[in-house]
């Protein structure tokens, strides 16, 4: 465990300390139990006691009623905050997404009101003792995600239960329980009921935990892909020239790139690799040779992305950094024949180093060929930024003083002479005034500068 995940998991211990000297049970709870025993450091730390929400506020100083209603207090130590919840049980979903009621009760009723038995164990970290009341310990030993008790009332009591065990049996890579199986596509269509903010949130972590290409199979089959993002599965047979895509149809390419998505990666990279050939199926056409052609689908795919990931209600950063990824992910391809001045611009993107990554992913998982992404590789490694980014040798304010007009000529003349000065041809103040006169005639009757 890092000191981060060691630092957090002494305040997690303390809060449970203080719980227990007060006569209140305290255990650990959730999916960081889970993580302990797979030796993975968990993210957060849940806790989880027979101490009534008031009780808890009075306890200890930096609270947040988050939940009080439903027994969650976050307690914030030092910045970091930890959910302390009441044991309870819970009155039937109406909404699939939050109990109509609940009623405080017991360790056991705690239990069996989680969705996943891997999911649904207790650590008491005073005693070092694990507590298994669903048999989370045999699902884990066997690679197993299974639903407590019965399958369809899981789901029907949050809908979003369906998707997050798609993410855990990718992130894991666990089967799936039969039974669990059945209930997760008959429910699939349910997930349309749920918050498009919960389903983005969802969607980004099945897509950055790792296993996002079988995160992304299991969604296809069992239905949530096509009440989702229906734009996927267009990409099922939909052929590609065999001299360039050897692996075969553009779903098994992009699943080929997925695959090899590393854990933790950005959620711009992720959906970039996911949505790069988006558009193929509704550009491809067939040449009078039968060659296949996708003329324009990088236009066509950034605009899809920005409607997709809108749809997922991400921000609009995402939404414009992931087509910024789909619109240009061929374009280091042209890397080797660009002039300095238009390389420079390109390796001054903001973006272009996950540009470099969705490039790399994408011809890995085709024909292999990174000639050009060694190319760039090197342009950025051997140039400073400021050989990359210098500068402006002269501005706006130079061509007002030459006697030039504000007007649309400013931009055409200012980014000429920035060509010339990222190719190496202008290489001082003098020399872009000397160029610009001599090339453009001042539009006023300004008198030049001495």
């Amino acid at each position: 465990m890092d000191s981060k995940g060691a630092k957090k998991e002494r305040k997690a211990l303390a809060i449970a300390r203080r719980l227990r000297e007060k006569g209140f049970a305290a255990f650990f709870a959730g999916g960081c139990v889970r993580d302990r025993i797979l030796g993975v450091t968990p993210k957060d730390y849940d806790i989880a006691t027979d101490a009534r929400p008031h009780v808890v506020q009075s306890l200890f100083d930096n609270t947040v009623a988050v939940g009080a209603a439903f027994g969650v207090i976050m307690v914030v130590v030092d910045g970091d905050p930890f959910e302390v919840t009441t044991f309870r049980a819970e009155a039937p979903y109406l909404d699939g997404r939050r109990p109509s009621a609940i009623r405080f009760g017991s360790l056991e009723e705690d239990a069996l009101r989680r969705d996943f038995t891997i999911g649904g164990m207790y650590y008491e970290p005073t005693e070092d003792r694990f507590i298994d009341l669903v048999g989370g310990m045999r699902d884990l030993r066997a690679g197993m995600v299974r639903a407590i008790g019965n399958p369809y009332d899981r789901f029907a009591e949050d809908h979003l239960r369906i998707l997050r065990a798609a993410r855990f049996a990718a992130r894991l890579d666990f089967a799936i329980d039969g039974a669990t199986w059945v209930a997760m596509k008959r429910a699939a269509p349910m997930i349309k009921m749920i918050a498009a903010e919960r389903v983005g949130e969802e969607m980004v972590m099945l897509m950055t935990e790792g296993g996002a290409a079988r995160g992304i199979d299991i969604m296809r089959e069992c239905g949530l892909l096509g009440a989702l993002v229906p734009e996927v599965l267009e990409m099922v047979g939909c052929t590609q020239p065999e001299n360039f895509h050897p692996e075969g149809d553009v779903y098994r390419h992009t699943r080929l790139a997925l695959s090899m998505l590393p854990p933790g990666c950005s959620d711009t990279v992720a959906f970039g690799i996911l949505l790069h050939d988006i558009a193929k199926p509704q550009c491809r056409a067939v040449a009078a040779d039968g060659k296949f052609t996708f003329y324009g689908h990088t236009d066509r795919g950034a605009e899809m992305a920005v409607e997709i990931m809108a749809r997922l209600r991400r921000s609009r950063f995402v939404q414009e950094r992931v087509a910024y990824l789909v619109r240009n992910h061929l374009r280091l391809c042209m890397a080797p024949r660009m002039r300095p001045s238009t390389l420079k611009r390109m390796l001054a993107e903001d973006g272009f180093a996950e540009l470099m990554q969705v490039a790399f992913l994408d011809a890995f998982a085709s024909s292999s060929y990174l000639g050009f992404w060694h190319f760039c590789r090197r342009a950025m490694n051997s140039m400073t930024p400021a050989e990359i980014r210098p500068p402006r040798l002269i501005g706006g304010n130079d061509l007002i003083g030459l006697g030039f007009k504000p007007g649309p000529r400013f931009k055409a003349i200012l980014k000429e002479v920035e060509d010339l000065q990222l190719d190496g041809t202008l290489v001082s103040r003098e020399q872009a005034v000397e160029y610009v006169l001599n090339h453009y005639a001042p539009s006023g009757n300004s008198p030049h500068p001495a």
